[in-house]
C-alpha cells in the first residue's frame, strides 16, 4: 500500500496543485491523507477548502482548522486565521470543526495533527534557544503514550519540520514537512520560529509491505511558483509571509 501524506497546507493553492500534480506522475497512491491546517494563511484560504472538498481526501483537524472555525474574529485573533475566516463560507467553517482529532488510515497506522490528545503541542519538537529542535526520546515516548499500543506508524504534522523517527520498542513518526508555509514565526510564549530552508512544498509517501508495517519513506520537496505566492501575501499586507514563502526563512 502506497499512502501519501500532505499537511499545512496553509491556504497555498499554487503549492497544494504542484504536489497532487507531481504525486499523479509518480503513479499516485492507494490513500492520500491531509493532517491538517488546511486554509490558515494570506493566501487563497477559499480556493483551498473548494479543492480539497472536491479531493474529498482523509483528513484530520489541525489547530488552525479549529482556530479558524470558531475563534471570535477580533483584535487577538491571529491575522492569518481571520483571512481565512472572513473568506470561508459557515458550511467551510463548520466542515473544518467536524474534522476528527485522529484517524486510523490503515490498520496500526493513525494519523494526527500535533498529538494524539491534543491538536495544538508539539509532538517530536522542543523550543531551544527561539528554535524548534527534536525533542528528548523520552519526552515523546509520552506525548505518545495515548496512542494504541499496536499503531506501528505515526503520520503528523504541525512542525513544519520533516522528521522520520523509529522510537524503540514503538511505532515509526513520519511528518513530511509543510506543502504550503516553508517557514513560520510563533510569539506564543516561548516564541519561537520553525524554518524548512527552502521555498518547495514539501510531502511524502509511504510504502507498506505485505504484513502492514511501513517498509519505504519518501520525503519530497516540489518546487512551484512561489514567487507568485509571495505576491499574493504582500498584497495581503502579510511581507514576513512574502519572505517566507520566497526563502523558507524568517530571518538572515
Amino acid at each position: 500500500m502506497r499512502i501519501a501524506v500532505l499537511a499545512d497546507i496553509h491556504g497555498n493553492l499554487l503549492a497544494l496543485d504542484a504536489v497532487l500534480d507531481d504525486l499523479n506522475r509518480r503513479g499516485g497512491a492507494d490513500i492520500t491523507v491531509d493532517l491538517g491546517d488546511c486554509v490558515s494563511g494570506p493566501l487563497w484560504p477559499r480556493e483551498t477548502m473548494e479543492r480539497l472538498q472536491a479531493l474529498n481526501l482523509p483528513t484530520v483537524r489541525g489547530n488552525h482548522d479549529r482556530r479558524v472555525a470558531q475563534d471570535t474574529a477580533d483584535e487577538t485573533m491571529w491575522p492569518s486565521d481571520r483571512y481565512a475566516q472572513e473568506r470561508l463560507t459557515a458550511p467551510q467553517r463548520q466542515a473544518l470543526l467536524a474534522l476528527p482529532l485522529t484517524l486510523e488510515i490503515a490498520p496500526g497506522v493513525t494519523a494526527f495533527h500535533a498529538r494524539p490528545d491534543h491538536d495544538e503541542k508539539y509532538l517530536a519538537d522542543a523550543i531551544v534557544d527561539g528554535q524548534l529542535m527534536r525533542a528528548p526520546l523520552a519526552a515523546i515516548r509520552r506525548r505518545l503514550k495515548p496512542l494504541d499500543p499496536a499503531c506501528r506508524l505515526v503520520l503528523c504534522g504541525h512542525s513544519h519540520r520533516n522528521e522520520l523517527i523509529r522510537i524503540p520498542g514503538g511505532p515509526v513518526i513520519f511528518n513530511p514537512g509543510s506543502i504550503g508555509c516553508p517557514a513560520y514565526d510563533d510569539d506564543t510564549p516561548p516564541a519561537h520560529v520553525s524554518e524548512q530552508g527552502s521555498p518547495h512544498a514539501r510531502y511524502a509517501i509511504v510504502e507498506l509491505g505485505k504484513d502492514g508495517s511501513p517498509s519505504r519513506f519518501e520525503s519530497i520537496a516540489v518546487d512551484y511558483d512561489h514567487e507568485a505566492a509571495a505576491k499574493q501575501a504582500e498584497q495581503a499586507g502579510r511581507p514576513e509571509w512574502a519572505r517566507a514563502l520566497r526563502t523558507g526563512f524568517i530571518k538572515d
